[in-house]
């Protein structure tokens, strides 16, 4: 018999010693934590430094909304192609603007004698009728101050001019730009919704309908806005007897896009003419351009606006303000329209999905 050999006995076991846990904050961690706060650092000055580019990018889908809405409305009308629809709603929009400029300019070349021959008489009359009151001495020293700060203005005219030329490039951008968003839309919006996550694309389909309708609503209201301010003005020059009010009516319409400051833009020229015809008309012209600022600033467009997007008057007045701040001209330009869009995307994503709150859906409720 094999004598059945015993198993030995196991060694004892050793225990091995526990890893100090990871520190806290090592090295990894630290460096980890930096790179993250670099890359919001840089993503905020990126975002900070392309403001501008941005905002461009909004004044092109602003104005190829405006020409989709024609072309469409062309297309539905008459039946005719998109293309053609298109060309005439770019080429309708351009006329317009240059028609209303070409007349007021033309009527300011012809009246520029009596302008320069009227304004220091005006002014004449205004320094005597100060005096009357000891007010003139004052008067001087500001209007001394003031042709110092337009001296030092002339002197910088070639910077104005280059910021001029600037500007010009980019409103050819921003028409090119617009012109193709609105060749084929359907063709940019495919490609954001490409690239949003799956959970997220019904979300942002509903808004960017939202934002389509909402700006449809605010150019609706604007047209209405700036028919009747057109009208306002057209008629009150020419009961005042001010040349060229058919002209100047026209530009009150157009500028009145731009809340606050377009119309007191539109009333200098005219007071200009006004003073063509007396001080006295020039005085009442003013007054005239406020009272249609006031009616147009604080009431009209508000509610026009309102029942055509929903926006409270308040946020669109108190929206102005903050966009001039952030954005300076170009923000006072796109305030309402920018507003808009931010009001309706607010409502779906934050108070419809994230809160799951009931909001009023813009243009069906």
């Amino acid at each position: 018999m094999t004598e059945k050999t015993k198993a030995s006995p196991a060694p004892p076991s050793r225990s091995r010693p526990k890893a100090d846990p990871a520190p806290a904050f090592g090295p990894g961690r630290i460096a980890g934590a930096a790179v993250i706060v670099i890359a919001i650092v840089g993503v905020a000055w990126l975002a900070i430094t392309l403001t501008r580019f941005f905002m461009l990018v909004f004044a092109a889908i602003v104005l190829g909304a405006i020409f989709d809405a024609i072309a469409s409305w062309l297309c539905r009308r008459t039946r005719m192609g998109r293309g053609i629809a298109l060309a005439l709603s770019v080429v309708g929009i351009i006329a317009i603007f240059a028609g209303a400029f070409m007349l007021f300019g033309s009527q300011l070349a012809r009246e520029i004698d009596t302008i320069q021959r009227q304004i220091p008489q005006a002014l004449q009359g205004i320094e005597a009728f100060l005096d009357r009151y000891g007010l003139g001495a004052r008067v001087r020293e500001l209007a001394a101050v003031g042709g110092d700060d337009i001296s030092r203005l002339v002197s910088q005219a070639g910077g104005y001019a280059l910021a001029a030329g600037s500007g010009i490039a980019d409103f050819v951008l921003v028409l090119v730009a617009a012109i193709f968003l609105a060749s084929d839309p359907a063709t940019y919006r495919r490609g954001l919704l490409l690239l949003m996550p799956a959970k997220a694309e019904e979300t942002v389909t509903l808004a960017l309908d939202d934002s389509a309708r909402g700006l449809k609503g605010w150019m609706v209201g604007q047209a209405v806005s700036s028919l009747v301010v057109a009208a306002l003005t057209w008629a009150g020059l020419a009961l005042l007897g001010v040349p060229a009010a058919g002209g100047l009516g026209l530009i009150a319409g157009l500028l009145d896009v731009i809340p606050m400051i377009g119309p007191i833009i539109a009333g200098v020229p005219a007071i200009l003419l006004a003073f063509t015809v007396s001080p006295a008309t020039a005085l009442w012209t003013l007054v005239l351009f406020l009272v249609i600022q006031q009616l147009q600033g604080n009431f009209l467009q508000p509610m026009i606006q309102k029942q055509a997007v929903d926006v409270p008057p308040a946020v669109l007045l108190f929206a102005v303000v903050a966009a001039g701040v952030l954005f300076g001209f170009l923000g006072v330009l796109l305030a309402a329209p920018l507003t808009v869009v931010v009001y309706v995307l607010v409502q779906r994503i934050y108070v419809k999905t994230l809160l799951g709150k009931p909001i009023k859906v813009v243009g069906r409720d």
